[in-house]
């Protein structure tokens, strides 16, 4: 028997990447503040998030498995989460511009608000090339950067002002690939096992 799968993310990017592993799944949105707490590391952070959304997730569906996930880009210990505005965009990528930052993807996978759960998270390295103001303004008016953690999508356009990746490509994206797919065979449900080696 297949289980289905509910995405706890209103995130395209990583319904796409469930979607180009073949893994069927359902997207409903966990509704949860993402305000950081004063101290708190990038990988602290998205890990208690995404925790968070999962837990309210399988409150809602109690009766299927879970995954949720929070990403985050961090520099020199400093969080860069989604702009506030064109201006907020146009500083983050200035931080960013010729140096390299990391990514954090935080992921838990459960089932039942009181259901025993899975954990990962996974940090990749990213060396953005120097951009000048030209390229800075040019990338903020595409609007690619509104929506998107640290003010770029590594997907999209923003793909011209990036070197060198080191780690999971997709975990950049929002959702490393392969971790997605230990994290279902983990769970030692047969279902799950089954929605891991699916082809859609």
């Amino acid at each position: 028997m297949t289980a289905s799968l509910i995405l706890a993310s209103a995130s395209p990017r990583r319904a796409e990447i469930l979607r180009s592993l073949g893994i069927p799944f359902a997207v409903r949105p966990a509704d949860v503040p993402e305000d950081l707490l004063p101290g708190e590391t990038a990988e602290a952070a998205a890990i208690r998030l995404a925790d968070a959304k999962a837990a309210a997730a399988a409150a809602r569906d109690p009766g299927r498995w879970v995954l949720a996930a929070d990403t985050l880009v961090f520099l020199d210990g400093l969080i860069l989460g989604k702009p506030r505005d064109d201006e907020d965009a146009a500083t983050m990528l200035r931080q960013l511009a010729g140096r390299e930052h990391g990514v954090v993807t935080a992921l838990h996978l459960r089932r039942g608000a009181a259901g025993r759960g899975i954990a990962r998270a996974e940090v990749s390295r990213v060396r953005f090339a120097p951009m000048d103001a030209e390229e800075i303004a040019w990338y903020v008016a595409t609007g690619e950067p509104a929506d998107k953690a640290g003010a770029y999508g590594v997907q999209g356009l923003g793909a011209r002002f990036i070197e060198e990746i080191r780690g999971s490509f997709t975990n950049v994206m929002g959702l490393p690939a392969r971790t997605v797919y230990r994290m279902l065979r983990d769970a030692r449900d047969p279902a799950l096992a089954t929605l891991a080696l699916s082809s859609g």
